[in-house]
């Protein structure tokens, strides 16, 4: 199989699917909320103390339909919240009047870094669609604050090893390893608080005709070799 690279996964368009969070708003059937296990925006304002403004970072945000949600809550009752989101196609459904709370931003994952550390980290489905997943997972958790969070859904069966075999049960050991949680009912890792993570794979490259995952939408596979060496800094 002739894997692809970061610059042609990111023409494919598997990855500009327009219907996994383009319209995903903050609460409701189809919201964060649901697809988290917890409202984004309720986690942060029980945080909130005086002097103290917090940042949540929402990668892969599609439209950014639900950071547009929250911003308005946000500027409603006052609260000291930044919202930043991400998204490789720049799609963005922008709030009118505009919202000094909120910043969206056209950039690819593979090289865009946050300024400074979030206390709240999502990734909803975004990525289903990434080359490296496990490279983003790990630089992630290290754009934490302390006691920061991290929850993003993850597909183990769209991690594969060299040879076409599954990863994912190997690298569930490996998460746990490197102070990771996997639900495997939901779907979620997780990361409690800024870590470096060490995971002993080496990224090869992405296949965009894996086919549809556990949400019905077309995703992509990751490959990985196994580094017997030892791990390393993601």
């Amino acid at each position: 199989m002739k894997l692809m690279g970061d610059d042609q996964l990111e023409r494919s368009a598997v990855v500009a699917n327009c219907r996994m969070n383009r319209e995903r708003g903050l609460l409701g059937s189809n919201g964060y909320s649901k697809e988290l296990g917890f409202d984004p925006l309720c986690f942060l304002v029980a945080r909130l103390s005086a002097g103290k403004p917090l940042t949540w970072l929402d990668l892969c945000c599609g439209s950014g339909k639900a950071l547009v949600e929250a911003a308005e809550v946000v500027n409603t009752e006052g609260f000291d919240l930044h919202i930043v989101g991400v998204d490789l196609a720049g799609m963005f459904r922008c709030p009118r009047p505009s919202r000094p709370c909120l910043r969206l931003v056209e950039a690819s994952l593979t090289t865009w870094r946050p300024d400074a550390p979030a206390d709240l980290i999502t990734c909803v489905h975004g990525l289903h669609y990434m080359g490296d997943k496990l490279g983003l997972i790990g630089r992630a958790a290290s754009w934490l604050t302390e006691d920061g969070l991290l929850v993003a859904n993850l597909d183990l069966a769209n991690l594969k090893l060299a040879d076409g075999r599954g990863a994912g049960r190997r690298v569930t050991s490996d998460f746990r390893r490197a102070g990771l949680e996997y639900d495997p009912r939901k779907r979620l890792v997780v990361c409690r608080g800024r870590r470096v993570v060490i995971l002993p794979y080496r990224y090869l490259g992405a296949d965009d005709q894996a086919g549809p995952n556990y949400t019905g939408q077309p995703a992509v596979n990751s490959y990985y070799q196994p580094n017997h060496a030892g791990g390393r800094s993601l």
